[in-house]
């Protein structure tokens, strides 16, 4: 299991929670695990998000997660 730390406004997904722990050894997965166990947050997860690492933005959902890593969900920026 991944500790994944979400956003404030995500919290009404996760009962409340802030941070949640989902299985997964890729961003992928942990995405994949966390609409799983929390479905309110798929629409949110589909519509993008930045998956941090270890203080690095995964590249791809195929980015290892490392044993105790530090996982952020972000907000992809838009704009141009």
């Amino acid at each position: 299991m991944v500790a994944v730390h979400l956003w404030s406004s995500l919290t009404r997904f996760t009962d409340g929670k802030r941070v949640v722990e989902v299985p997964g050894v890729t961003a992928g997965e942990l995405l994949s695990g966390l609409k799983a166990a929390y479905p309110g947050l798929g629409p949110v997860l589909d519509g993008g998000v930045s998956v941090v690492i270890d203080d690095a933005i995964a590249p791809s959902l195929h980015t290892p997660v490392p044993d105790g890593a530090e996982v952020y969900l972000m907000q992809r920026l838009k704009g141009g």
